[in-house]
């Protein structure tokens, strides 16, 4: 006969997790917004959407998941995890902004190999921080401790984001016209999308380190590829109320190249001039460093440009005003053209 074993041999340990609990529902309290009726702990998140519905005549629940992907590596090398949980909340929200949509509540998904509280309240105090940002509550989620799975120090991040939107009042590309004008919202830089691609530049080709001062960059390279991903509620809803938008885009995997298309009806084409918006240093710095070609780049990479909304001719000023007022970085980049019988659906200018 062998020594009894528990599963806390076996590396799971339950009695951590239950006091982690504890620790998440005090963060996740922050983000508390009407609706709420569950606390964290409970087997599943309870949310009322009657206040949301009462003015609208055919309420539409709209959802999004999404992942960090491999940013994470920066995180692990850094070993900063108060930011990640952002870049989680922001790819999800943004992607329901997109079609008009208010958040209402979202939940996340953090699975380790061991399970270390502190490092864990940091992830979760990101993800709250970011649920601030866009205006919804942290209703729920998981914790999962999986030992051998994971290589020691790393865990992975996902999410699930609800929202509504009245149905006469979804943007969905569908009112878009010829002559319409693109107006690009800037990116806080690299969000979270091609870092395979900058972890082999920078790591593999340059031989550098997250703690590297990158004179092209002002500051260090771990501080630049960990700034967290831009969250676009309050952009977003304050051009809706009162603003013609016909059509939103997030630039994030494919950049400009495959989301903009995404929303613009088949019978017509987009033109967007290269030069006509601020390009982040990093952008440059990789390119160079890389030496990537320019269709790699604008396919990878947002390239500046985090949000796209399309709008009538005659409100693209007013719109970028708005923008201004905002604090908001925004730049007339393209139109929409007449795609003809055998027209690209992207032209470069």
């Amino acid at each position: 006969m062998t020594d009894p074993i528990t599963y806390a041999d076996a590396g799971v340990d339950i009695a951590k997790a239950n006091t982690l609990v504890s620790a998440i529902s005090r963060i996740t309290k922050q983000t508390n917004r009407p609706g709420v009726m569950s606390e964290i702990g409970g087997f599943a998140g309870l949310f009322s959407i009657a206040r949301y519905t009462a003015e609208m005549q055919h309420p539409v629940l709209v959802s999004s998941t999404d992942g960090v992907g491999t940013k994470l590596k920066i995180a692990f090398l850094m070993d900063r995890h108060d930011t990640v949980g952002i870049d989680l909340v922001a790819m999800c929200v943004n992607d329901i902004l997109v079609q008009g949509a208010k958040p209402l509540f979202m939940l996340d998904y953090l699975s380790v190999g061991k399970l270390e509280s502190a490092r864990a309240e940091a992830i979760i105090t990101g993800v709250a921080e970011g649920c601030k940002q866009a205006k919804c509550a942290l209703i729920g989620g998981e914790t999962a401790e999986m030992p051998g799975f994971y290589p020691p120090g790393e865990y992975d991040l996902a999410g699930f984001v609800v929202g509504i939107v009245d149905n006469s009042k979804i943007i969905d590309g569908t009112s878009i016209r010829l002559g319409h004008r693109l107006i690009g919202i800037a990116s806080s830089g690299l969000h979270s999308n091609g870092f395979s691609l900058v972890r082999k530049v920078c790591f593999d080709v340059l031989k550098l380190t997250v703690d590297s001062h990158v004179p092209d960059l002002g500051k260090t390279l771990g501080q630049e590829l960990i700034t967290p991903t831009r969250i676009y509620t309050d952009t977003v809803h304050g051009l809706l109320k009162d603003l013609p938008i016909h059509g939103l885009a997030h630039i994030t995997g494919g950049g400009l190249v495959d989301n903009i298309v995404r929303i613009i009806p088949q019978g017509f084409s987009v033109q967007i001039r290269k030069d006509s918006w601020e390009v982040p240093p990093v952008f440059s710095f990789l390119k160079q460093a890389g030496n990537i070609p320019d269709e790699e780049m604008l396919r990878t990479f947002n390239n500046g440009i985090g949000m796209v909304a399309v709008v009538p001719e005659n409100a693209a000023s007013e719109v970028i005003e708005r923008l201004a007022a905002m604090n908001e970085k925004a730049f007339l980049i393209g139109e929409i053209l007449d795609r003809g019988s055998a027209g690209e659906r992207l032209i470069w200018a």
